[in-house]
């Protein structure tokens, strides 16, 4: 067997159901499905580098993934707690679902008005989370004029969301928008 590729389909044809096995003690069932597969991506990535026997290994890389996966699901419930405590029953009754699509239209109609240029200036930094040198780096520009093309590019934002002239229930909500295109990454936002 020196072909790489039956040499690894070999490993996995082995060791696989015991890979798996071990995720399903650990998790649910499509979580350890996951797991084994991704377990088996990075076998494959490092299999010159695999010891022998790999089973030990094959369970220790498992072992690592299911620790992140459960790490990510502490996380995730966390994170829902803490919105829970800090929204009130008052919260959802104040929303008006028309404020939304009012609020949405204007923001898109705004964004569409926009160059091509300054859409991409704006969502490199804010829906996909570059730094200003990050997406200096994408467009192929310094980081200083990709901070001028980003500062003009929300300007003309802001002047297109106040020029559709929202109802005054809205206003708020998309000043509170175009101050959120100003973030440096979607998790941050100005207040």
């Amino acid at each position: 067997m020196d072909d790489p590729l039956e040499r690894f389909a070999g490993v996995y044809d082995l060791y696989y159901r015991n890979v798996l096995r071990y995720a399903l003690q650990h998790a649910e069932p499509g979580t350890a499905e996951d797991v084994a597969s991704e377990t088996f991506l990075i076998a494959w990535r490092r299999f010159p580098t695999i010891p022998e026997p790999p089973l030990p290994w094959l369970l220790g890389v498992a072992r690592n993934l299911l620790r992140k996966q459960a790490g990510a699901s502490l996380r995730r419930r966390a994170l829902a707690s803490r919105i829970a405590m800090l929204t009130t029953q008052a919260d959802g009754l104040a929303v008006d679902a028309g404020d939304f699509v009012v609020e949405r239209a204007a923001a898109l109609d705004a964004l569409t008005s926009l160059s091509a240029r300054d859409v991409e200036a704006l969502t490199l930094v804010t829906w996909h989370g570059l730094s200003p040198a990050q997406a200096a780096e994408v467009v192929g520009c310094s980081a200083r004029a990709f901070t001028v093309r980003l500062s003009r590019a929300r300007q003309r934002l802001t002047n297109r969301l106040r020029s559709a002239d929202p109802p005054a229930s809205s206003q708020a909500a998309l000043s509170h928008r175009a101050a959120s295109f100003r973030s440096p990454s979607p998790s941050i936002t100005r207040k």
